[in-house]
């Protein structure tokens, strides 16, 4: 989930700014402050960063440092009961806006954008840096926000797919399933996602889970993707393969931009992409570019969405992979207060100021409030 009136709210302001209007740091940071919640909104719950896929497109494959942990049971009933979902008039609004900014209806065909726009803002994702189904524990929390009201959705490589444990989670009121595809052949896919992947072990697993789903009239939306790794003719054929295998079944079908584009400058995937002979990037900093229109903004993250990774530590969102940038502990204290406190606060100047060696001036692909603005000013020194 995110908060989707203050995006609305600040997508207006910014678009003043592209258009030439000027603001100071200061007004901005107060306007901010003014139109966030105050209520903490979850973007999404880490249930664990236990993994056994080695992506080549993941720093988590090569830079990963921290421990392997999952949430204990108990845990998620005093979380979960501090979210609630965004009210029907909100959402009637939301719909509009999408509407009238980005022309993408709620009942337009499958897109990366799509999907952000009419599923992203309403679930409560879980997963991170690890496999959800590698958690035993995720049916339990899928039952918790189903019993709070609260959409729930995870996304998952289909080689972990165990059909009955699929099954159970749906039936106590999963809202969605991602399956990420990377290739329908096995030795790409392999060679793309590790060892452990398989496609037609996969894709048999998942017409048993659709098939199971339509016996037993379950309302969980599967989701195939796959990542646009080469951004080339060659990956537009390959997904076209992909979406002919699922041709006439009851999934939701999109190729997707390829997050975290900063990390190309790892040997890792580079790897990959000169031993397939596929070209590297050639535009400025290594990005391809993207479709998202997520990626394409500045990032809201700071006043509109929360992270809570594996070990109940808050941090600024999912792309924290070895969780640099703690925010606060949700073992110890409430959402709320972690929300309001402080280090949040820091952080969100620190968006503003464009504090050199955080991750998200380091690490990220998007680009920061700070980058709107031509003050360099810090917003301590404003504020004084």
């Amino acid at each position: 989930m995110f908060d989707i009136n203050f995006y609305m709210q600040s997508y207006a302001l910014i678009k003043e700014i592209d258009n030439g209007k000027e603001f100071s740091k200061l007004e901005l940071y107060n306007y901010f402050e003014k139109i966030r919640s105050k209520d903490p909104i979850v973007y999404n719950i880490e249930t664990t960063n236990a993994c056994n896929m080695r992506c080549k497109m993941c720093p988590r494959t090569s830079r990963m440092t921290r421990k392997i942990s999952f949430l204990e049971t108990d845990y998620y009933e005093g979380v979960i009961k501090q979210l609630k979902p965004h009210d029907k008039k909100l959402w009637s609004k939301w719909e509009q806006f999408c509407i009238d900014n980005y022309g993408i209806s709620s009942i337009d065909g499958p897109s990366e954008n799509h999907f952000f726009l009419y599923v992203i803002p309403k679930v409560i994702q879980l997963h991170g840096y690890g496999d959800p189904l590698l958690d035993k524990n995720i049916g339990k929390v899928v039952d918790i926000l189903t019993k709070n009201n609260l959409e729930s959705y995870f996304s998952c490589t289909p080689a972990n797919i165990e059909v009955m444990k699929t099954i159970e989670m749906m039936d106590l009121g999963l809202g969605y399933l991602k399956y990420s595809y990377e290739s329908t052949d096995d030795a790409k896919f392999k060679e793309i996602r590790g060892n452990a992947a398989n496609f037609q072990e996969a894709y048999d697993k998942t017409i048993q889970v659709l098939n199971e789903k339509e016996k037993r009239g379950l309302s969980t939306e599967i989701i195939i993707t796959m990542i646009d790794i080469g951004h080339d003719q060659k990956q537009q054929e390959e997904f076209a393969q992909l979406s002919e295998a699922f041709k006439g079944l009851d999934v939701y079908v999109y190729l997707k931009s390829e997050d975290q584009q900063w990390y190309r400058k790892d040997e890792t995937l580079k790897d990959y992409l000169q031993s397939n002979k596929r070209d590297l990037p050639s535009q400025k900093d290594d990005y391809y570019g993207t479709n998202s229109i997520h990626w394409q903004e500045f990032c809201k993250h700071p006043w509109m969405s929360m992270s809570i990774k594996s070990d109940g530590e808050v941090h600024m969102c999912m792309e924290d992979y070895n969780n640099e940038i703690f925010l606060g502990n949700s073992y110890e204290n409430s959402l709320a207060e972690i929300w309001n406190g402080d280090l949040y606060d820091k952080f969100r100047k620190d968006h503003f100021d464009l504090t050199p060696c955080i991750k998200c001036t380091e690490e990220c692909d998007m680009s920061l409030v700070g980058n709107k603005l031509n003050n360099r000013t810090k917003l301590e020194i404003l504020s004084s």
